[in-house]
């Protein structure tokens, strides 16, 4: 008999006991050869005064079984409690969120009875690094934070996926008109990347336009890689007109360790009434199933819960007006239909993935010397907080203290020109860039910079924060103000 696989278990908050216990037992049913290591984690954790929802003792589990099966939590408002998902997908490096989106019709009412793609999200960078700051009264900000590493890491997964399962097309989204900087890298690296898999063919579309797209005919998407927070809206989108959220599963995968939970969250409005659909941890647990080596039992389970709604056995959230059976009804339906397969919908059979190798960058990358990247200071933008003065009895100070070293470009407010020749119709807030550049034939450095700032602090003016500029191998590394 084949050694069972440890898994850590999470049965999280609200429905979550319900639906873990009803999913548990089917495994069990069809035979999953998993040791269950059994940890809290969530609502009661974080309000016993640990801030991320997680005990030493539930991390040390995850560290050793590499692999988490998890019921979905609650996170207490307010009190600055940090997400436990994104807390667990960056630390442990999860980087890749894989997210089926399949449409069940007829069985399950849906507008798109042709939809099947598949949504690979960038896990750990983007606006969710959580980096934000208050500067000023009026002003925060959050730094949106995207890596070639990391770019590179999640397209090429969304390429091997699509190899290796039988996908024909991978479509990149992103919002680089705007973002040429950041979208610009994610964007850049897909191209780069595309040329390695002549087989697959490739798009692009803006996140606007692609997003009211899935929502018009996803059936022309079949596999999509998009950074982090686009990848969360639209996975929700997409999963909805499918026909129900409740239906969905995701993986998270990273080198070593990899998460497996629903997308819904833990609902807790039905909490203990007996309803909730549990599908959606199940087909989180095919895809663990599939993870862990065992596909042909992922091809059991999944091929059952198809019979399942074939024959009618709906919960309430997909009844539609039907007769509906509550959480473990459902589950022990499926049980029943173990080893039968499905007769409208075509059968699911799983191989064995071959495990792809740890992450390292690729040539275009990797082979690329240090020295080949020639970085030269621009100049700098120092943010001013300044609730006083308008924007030309600014520009009109820095320009007196700017020295001849550096020349003052322009002042924006809100990313657009306020001087020199700003609008009066122009809305500004407190918060103000002044962008400083290099006089022509000169040079500076870091030591030239704190030099320009004692000059303003000198002045009276209230710097908050700065960002040197810079060219890479003479290309702009930083954006233009709008207007400039």
């Amino acid at each position: 008999m084949e050694q069972k696989r440890a898994i850590t278990i999470a049965k999280g908050d609200g429905i979550g006991p319900e639906i873990m216990d009803a999913t548990l037992k089917i495994l069990e049913h069809a035979g999953a050869r998993i040791e269950p290591e059994f940890i809290e984690i969530g609502e009661k954790v974080y309000l016993s005064g640990n801030s991320s929802g997680l005990t030493e003792e539930a991390w040390e589990s995850l560290r050793r079984t590499k692999v988490f099966f998890k019921g979905p939590i609650t996170t207490p408002q307010g009190g600055g409690y940090k997400s436990l998902n994104v807390t667990i997908r960056k630390t442990l490096g999860l980087f890749a969120n894989v997210r089926p989106n399949i449409s069940y019709a007829p069985f399950v009412e849906t507008k798109h009875p042709d939809m099947n793609l598949v949504i690979i999200r960038e896990n750990e960078e983007d606006l969710y690094a959580g980096i934000e700051h208050q500067q000023t009264p009026e002003v925060v900000q959050c730094l949106k934070l995207i890596t070639r590493p990391g770019s590179e890491k999640i397209v090429r997964y969304a390429f091997d996926y699509a190899r290796q399962n039988n996908r024909k097309k991978v479509t990149c989204f992103t919002k680089d008109n705007i973002m040429k900087l950041t979208d610009g890298l994610f964007h850049k690296v897909f191209k780069e990347v595309a040329e390695e898999y002549p087989d697959i063919e490739t798009e692009h579309w803006t996140i606007d336009i692609g997003m009211a797209k899935i929502a018009d005919s996803p059936q022309d998407f079949d596999v999509i890689v998009m950074p982090n927070l686009y990848g969360d809206i639209a996975s929700d989108v997409a999963a909805q007109i499918t026909g129900s959220v409740g239906l969905a599963g995701s993986a998270n995968i990273g080198d070593q360790c990899a998460m497996f939970e629903a997308i819904h969250g833990s609902a807790p409005d039905i909490a203990g009434k007996g309803i909730a659909n549990p599908s959606g941890l199940i087909h989180g647990a095919i895809m663990m199933l599939v993870h862990i080596g065992q596909p042909e039992i992922a091809s059991r389970v999944h091929n059952a819960w198809l019979k399942t709604l074939e024959d009618g056995v709906h919960t309430g959230d997909i009844a539609k007006g039907k007769r509906s059976v509550g959480t473990m009804e459902f589950a022990e339906a499926v049980m029943e239909r173990l080893g039968q397969l499905p007769v409208h919908y075509e059968p699911v059979e799983y191989k064995e993935v071959a495990k792809a190798e740890p992450f390292t960058l690729a040539p275009m990358v990797k082979d690329r010397e240090k020295s080949d990247v020639v970085r030269e200071l621009d100049g700098v933008d120092v943010f001013l907080f300044n609730n006083e003065d308008t924007p030309d009895e600014i520009g009109h100070k820095l320009e007196k203290l700017s020295g001849d070293l550096f020349s003052l470009a322009v002042i924006t407010n809100r990313g657009v020109k306020v001087y020199p020749n700003g609008f009066p119709e122009t809305f500004t807030t407190d918060h103000w860039r002044c962008r400083f550049q290099i006089r022509e034939g000169q040079e500076a450095n870091n030591a030239d910079i704190v030099q320009l700032l004692h000059h303003i602090e000198e002045a009276g003016l209230n710097f908050i924060k700065i960002e040197n500029l810079y060219r890479f191998n003479d290309e702009r590394g930083y954006s233009l103000g709008q207007g400039q």
